[in-house]
Parts: C-alpha cells; sequence; structure tokens
C-alpha cells in the first residue's frame, strides 16, 4: 500500500513540473499555426526537354485533351453461328416464304439456313479505336471486331455510328474502319522508328467502359515478342510500355508528348487479365503499312524471305562458332523461297535489312512485314568471318512476286465481305462453270441477315449463274428487296440458300 502512495505522488510532482516549466522551454505563450494552402505551391516540378531542347515543366494536360477527341469507344456485337451439322433446318427468309411456301422451300431446298434470330446467342465486347483520318477511317485491333455481326462507334462527344469493316489483318491483329460523319478529330501517324527507350508516352482509351481514360508512363522497351497472335504468320513487334493498359483499352491510342500516335494498344502481360505492370503496343510503322494495302488492295500484302530463325545470344555463339553475339541465326532455308533465290544459306547470321540494325527475330519480322511481293530488301550478313550484303526480292505466301488484290467496293462493304474469283482448276473440280469465293466476312448485311460462313462460293442469284465478280456486281447492284444467293461449300455435295435484303 505504501508503494503505492509514493508511486502516486511521484507522478504528480512530474505532472506539475512539466505543466509550470514547459512555457519556459518552449517559449512561453508560443501557439502552433497549421495554415491551409489553396494552390499549389510549386506547379511543374517535373521538368523535360522539348523539341528546342529547352527545359519545360512536364505537362500532359493539353495532349491529353487533344487526343481524346480521336480516340472512340467501340461496341462489338457477336452473333455465334450454327454450323451445317447443327443446323436441323435451314430455312428461307421471310420475303422468300410466300413463293416457295413453308412446307415447300423446306422440303425442295433441303435443310433450310437459319434466320437471323435463329443464330447463337449474341455476345456485345468493347474496345477503343483510333480516328487516322477525316474521312472517318478508325484503326482498332482485330480481336475487338472479329466475327462481328455489328459494330457500334461512340465519339467524344457522344455521337454513335454504325460502322463498316473496311478490312482486317489478323497477323498484326489490326482492322480498318469506316464510319460516315464529319468534323472528326484525327491523329497523325509518326516514325515508330524514331521512338525512344524511356520516353514518356500516354496510353489513351476505354478501359473497364471508363471512357476517355488517359494514363502515362515510359516505353519500356521495343520490338517485343510475347507469342500472342495465334496467325500462322503473326508479327509481333509490339512497343512495351509501363502507361496503365486494360480490358477495353485494345484499339486504343499509345502517343507522345506531342500527340503523335506511335502506336495502337494490343495486349497486357498479366497474370490476372488486368493491368500488371506492362502493355503492348503495335507499331506506328506497321500500322501504317497495313492501312495502305487495306485501303489500296483491300487486303494486306505481305512479303516473306522464306527462312526459319532463331535469335542469337550466347550459347548459340559459341555452339556454332559464330563471330558475333547479336543478329538472327538462319536455321533453314525453304526451297524456292526468295532467301534461297538470294543466295541465303544456312548458318548465315543476319545482322541488317536495308542498313537498319537487327538483334532479334522480331526486328527482323517487322523490317520485313513492312514490304510487299516483289520488293527487292538488301540484307547484311555474317557468314562465318565474311561480310554479305545480298538483295532478296520478296514473295509472297504462295510464292508469287506479284500484288493480289482482293475485290472491296462500297457494295461488298456494305455486305460485309471480301471475295474472290475461283480458278479454272477449282470450277473444273467442283464441276460448276464459274463462281465468286467468300473469303472473309466481317460486320455486314451477310452476317446480320444469314448465317453464311466464310469459304462459301457463290455460284447463283436470283437463279442467275455467277462466274465472276463482276457477274456478281451486276447482279446486285441497284437491287432492292429480297435476294436469293445460291452456292456451295468445299467438300460438301449441299447446295445452300441464303436470303439477302438490299436496299
Amino acid at each position: 500500500m505504501k508503494n503505492y502512495i509514493i508511486s502516486g505522488l511521484t507522478a504528480l510532482v512530474v505532472s506539475l513540473a512539466v505543466f509550470f516549466l514547459a512555457p519556459g522551454v518552449y517559449g512561453a505563450g508560443k501557439t502552433v499555426k497549421i495554415e491551409h494552402v489553396d494552390g499549389m505551391p510549386v506547379q511543374g516540378a517535373v521538368l523535360t526537354i522539348n523539341g528546342d531542347n529547352e527545359i519545360v515543366p512536364l505537362d500532359f494536360t493539353k495532349v491529353s485533351q487533344d487526343v481524346m477527341e480521336a480516340v472512340v469507344h467501340i461496341k462489338s456485337t457477336q452473333t455465334a453461328k450454327m454450323t451445317p451439322s447443327q443446323q436441323q433446318y435451314r430455312q428461307l427468309p421471310d420475303p422468300f416464304k410466300d413463293f416457295f411456301g413453308d412446307q415447300g422451300g423446306g422440303f425442295f431446298f433441303g435443310p433450310q439456313t437459319p434466320r437471323q434470330g435463329q443464330n447463337g446467342p449474341s455476345r456485345v465486347g468493347t474496345g477503343s479505336g483510333v480516328i487516322i483520318n477525316s474521312g472517318g477511317y478508325i484503326i482498332t485491333n482485330n480481336h475487338v471486331v472479329a466475327d462481328a455481326t455489328d459494330i457500334e462507334v461512340a465519339l467524344h462527344d457522344n455521337r454513335t455510328f454504325k460502322a463498316t469493316v473496311i478490312g482486317t489483318d489478323p497477323a498484326t491483329d489490326l482492322a480498318l474502319l469506316q464510319i460516315q460523319a464529319k468534323d472528326l478529330a484525327t491523329l497523325p501517324l509518326v516514325n515508330s522508328d524514331d521512338v525512344k527507350i524511356g520516353e514518356w508516352v500516354l496510353a489513351v482509351g476505354n478501359p473497364f467502359n471508363l471512357n476517355s481514360t488517359v494514363t502515362a508512363g515510359i516505353v519500356s522497351a521495343k520490338s517485343r515478342s510475347i507469342n500472342i497472335l495465334q496467325d500462322q504468320y503473326a508479327v509481333e513487334a509490339f512497343i512495351q510500355t509501363d502507361a496503365a493498359i486494360n480490358p477495353g483499352n485494345s484499339g486504343g491510342a499509345l502517343v507522345n508528348l506531342q500527340g503523335g500516335l506511335i502506336g495502337i494498344n494490343t495486349a497486357i502481360a498479366s497474370p490476372t487479365g488486368a493491368y500488371a505492370g506492362y502493355g503492348f503496343a503495335v507499331p506506328a510503322n506497321i500500322v501504317s503499312k497495313v492501312v495502305e494495302d487495306l485501303l489500296k488492295y483491300g487486303v494486306v500484302q505481305r512479303g516473306f524471305l522464306g527462312i526459319r530463325i532463331r535469335g542469337v545470344e550466347g550459347n548459340l555463339a559459341k555452339e556454332k562458332e559464330l563471330s558475333v553475339n547479336t543478329g538472327v541465326y538462319v536455321e533453314e532455308v525453304g526451297e524456292e523461297s526468295a532467301a534461297a533465290a538470294a543466295g541465303v544459306k544456312a548458318g548465315d547470321v543476319i545482322v541488317a535489312v536495308n542498313t537498319l540494325k537487327v538483334q532479334t527475330p522480331a526486328e527482323l519480322q517487322e523490317l520485313i512485314a513492312r514490304n510487299r511481293p516483289g520488293d527487292d530488301v538488301e540484307l547484311s550478313l555474317k557468314r562465318g568471318e565474311k561480310d554479305l550484303n545480298l538483295t532478296v526480292k520478296l514473295k509472297g505466301q504462295e510464292g508469287e512476286t506479284k500484288i493480289v488484290a482482293a475485290e472491296r467496293n462500297e457494295l461488298f462493304n456494305e455486305l460485309g465481305a471480301s471475295v474472290e474469283n475461283i480458278s479454272k482448276d477449282q470450277a473444273s473440280a467442283l464441276n460448276i462453270p464459274g463462281g465468286v469465293k467468300v473469303s472473309k466476312l466481317y460486320a455486314g448485311k451477310i452476317s446480320r441477315q444469314t448465317s453464311m460462313r466464310e469459304g462459301f462460293i457463290i455460284t447463283k442469284v436470283d437463279g442467275q449463274i455467277i462466274r465472276n465478280v463482276d457477274e456478281l456486281v451486276k447482279s446486285l447492284e441497284n437491287k432492292n428487296g429480297g435476294v436469293l444467293v445460291e452456292g456451295i461449300y468445299e467438300g460438301s455435295p449441299e447446295v445452300y440458300y441464303y436470303g439477302l435484303g438490299m436496299s
């Protein structure tokens, strides 16, 4: 008890001493003032160097506002189509029911094609796009619009438009759309070769349906391949950035601080499906080539060397006793390939293309992909200790050196299809006088109104024989009302019928 009393008295004495002595120690009558500041006392604390080598504050506000005007939100509706084996009946569309009769039509034509409402369930996906031309041309990712039956584009000012697919390129995951609109803001494509690792960039898009979202970061790497594209002839030479990119950013813009389009945001590296540190964009130089080809030829023209390659690294250099530690090692040269014709041999190391240094397979793929069949490229090689320069005339996928254009005009844009004439040999093998093959389907009337699949060969329109594209155009242009399209699929003995409403 005595100890508790002594402890209590000691605590009381200490408290009184602090109370009376503290003002003298810390300054009698001194008050602490807390001030609230309404404005930022320091603005532009982060500095950068502009094009005139002047030190200026780093500011994203103006470029963000300018770029957002040219980035759009894309809504893509996909309707699952039933394959012929899944279709119990194929019905003629409504305009033909009265003519053929419900029972007669089904019996006479065999199993019938399901109408629009008889396809599988619809799925709606969203993404982004970039307006690159005042004529309404929009670049986006192929995976945003692939297999779409309907595409709607919403501008930054909330105007909405139906979009037409001009063409797609699965090898680079790019697609070109067009809307009928005026007074559009656009983004200029810049030379992506000039992009430097470490420079500031902005990613602009619509992640998670959050319209007009801007994130900032730097270029982390170039010519990056992540093996995400499934196309047999995929070209992956992505610009890597740490600017946040999430689902919905696909097809959006990656821009420099001058507002120039340096790439189209395409993919992320993530264990969760959301942003985890790195995003990847298709370089503007590849975008420019794809757009030019789709507008001029209707299909991308891509030249090939015809070689199997791997990147040079330390172990390979030691194993093969190479004289260089970087470059692209030629493992195999295809027979009758462009490379073989030029004298390229297995064991060569490609170190440059058209004087541009090449260190990785992705860099080589990108530089070759910028060229068309028939174009000449200069390869700088190391063969043992020797330096060689060989001129290679690139060949197409089928070994051709000429441009192979697809038929695309306003009629086929409306239908949502690319078509081509079948060869005489194909026609003979199928026992038909000729025909027009639907090589590619996009969003359009065919996808919305029918279950037609790619590869369908059109042989008749309203009973009139179709031998080539010109005859198909003449039979469909200026048509109003219902049209009956007849044809076949290779490998199937059946004749298929599809009804289209033309206007």
